[in-house]
C-alpha cells in the first residue's frame, strides 16, 4: 500500500521545523529546497489542515529568504553586487562537473527572481507576430555560463536581441560590470526590465523598445539571441550581424534552436563544437581591413 499523502507530508513538516539553521541566512539553498520539497508534496489527497500547515511554514521560510535577497539588492545598489550576488549565485551552483544539459529552473533562479525587483506585466506574448518566439528566460545558470565563456568585462558591450524581462542584462552587468543593452519589441516587457534596472540605480544598463532588424547595433561587442525568432526574422538579424562583423571582431552567443542555423554562418567559428541546450559560443572572422 503505498504511504499515506498527508502522513508523508506531516513527516517532512516535522524534519524541517526541527532544523534550527533553516533560520540562518546564509542557509538560503537549504530553505529552497525544503521549500521546493514541501510544495512537492502539496497533493490533492492532503488534508486541508496540514496542507495550511506546510504553506505556513514555506511562507515563514520566504520571509528569511526575503531578508537576504532585500540585503543582497542594497548591496547592488550600493555598487558591491559584482562581489555579493555572484558570492551567493556561486554557492548555490550545481558542481562544476555537471552538465548544463537542460533547460529547467532550479535554485538559482529562485534567487534570481527574489532579488531583481520585478512587477512582471500581465499582458504577455498572446499575439506574437509571424516568427517570433513566445517568451522564456534564460535560466540563471546559463547566463553565469556565458559569462564566463565569453570572458565578458567591463570593456564589452553586451547585445541581447529578444530580452524579455531583462534577465541577461542585468544579471551581466551586476556581475561582470559590463555595458548591457536590452533589444525587445514588447513594450510591457521593456516597462518592466527599466523599473528594475532603476531600482537597483544600474545606470550601466539599457533596454529599448524596438525590432531587433531596426535596432542600432554598431556599439555592440557581445550579441545573445535565446532563440527570439525564426525564419526570415532571424535571416534578416544575422545578415546584420555580419555586416557589423565586417568591420570588427564580435562574438556571438546562443541557446535553444537558432544554434544550429547560427552554427552554419560561414563568418562565425564555433568557439567549441556547440552542444545540444547549452550556451554556444561563436567568433566572428577576422575584418578583410584587420
Amino acid at each position: 500500500m503505498p504511504p499515506d499523502a498527508t502522513a508523508v507530508l506531516q513527516a517532512r513538516i516535522a524534519e524541517i521545523e526541527r532544523d534550527d539553521s533553516l533560520q540562518r541566512p546564509e542557509r538560503l539553498r537549504e530553505r529552497i529546497e525544503a521549500m521546493d520539497r514541501l510544495d512537492a508534496l502539496l497533493f490533492d489527497d492532503v488534508a486541508d489542515a496540514v496542507r495550511r500547515h506546510a504553506s505556513a511554514l514555506m511562507r515563514q521560510l520566504e520571509t528569511v529568504n526575503q531578508t537576504a535577497y532585500l540585503a543582497i539588492r542594497a548591496a547592488i545598489r550600493d555598487g558591491e553586487g559584482k562581489a555579493v550576488l555572484r558570492h551567493w549565485l556561486q554557492a548555490l551552483a550545481a558542481p562544476a562537473d555537471t552538465p548544463l544539459d537542460d533547460q529547467a529552473y532550479d535554485a538559482l533562479d529562485s534567487v534570481l527572481a527574489g532579488v531583481l525587483p520585478f512587477d512582471e506585466p500581465a499582458d504577455g506574448d498572446d499575439a506574437l507576430p509571424a516568427e517570433m518566439v513566445f517568451y522564456q528566460p534564460t535560466p540563471a545558470r546559463h547566463i553565469l555560463d556565458l559569462i564566463e565563456r565569453v570572458q565578458l568585462d567591463v570593456a564589452d558591450v553586451l547585445v541581447d536581441l529578444g530580452s524579455g524581462l531583462g534577465h541577461v542584462p542585468l544579471l551581466a552587468a551586476i556581475c561582470a560590470g559590463a555595458r548591457c543593452i536590452g533589444i525587445e519589441r514588447n513594450a510591457a516587457y521593456v516597462a518592466c526590465a527599466r523599473r528594475c534596472a532603476e531600482a537597483l540605480a544600474l545606470t550601466g544598463v539599457t533596454f529599448v523598445e524596438q525590432d531587433a532588424r531596426a535596432a542600432d547595433l554598431t556599439t555592440g561587442t557581445v550579441f545573445y539571441l535565446y532563440t527570439p525568432f525564426t525564419g526570415t526574422v532571424l535571416r534578416s538579424v544575422l545578415d546584420r550581424l555580419q555586416r557589423e562583423a565586417s568591420a570588427r571582431r564580435v562574438r556571438v552567443a546562443t541557446l535553444g534552436p537558432c544554434t544550429a542555423i547560427v552554427a552554419g554562418e560561414a563568418w562565425l567559428v564555433p568557439l567549441e563544437p556547440p552542444q545540444p541546450h547549452r550556451v554556444a559560443v561563436f567568433h566572428s572572422i577576422a575584418p578583410r581591413s584587420a
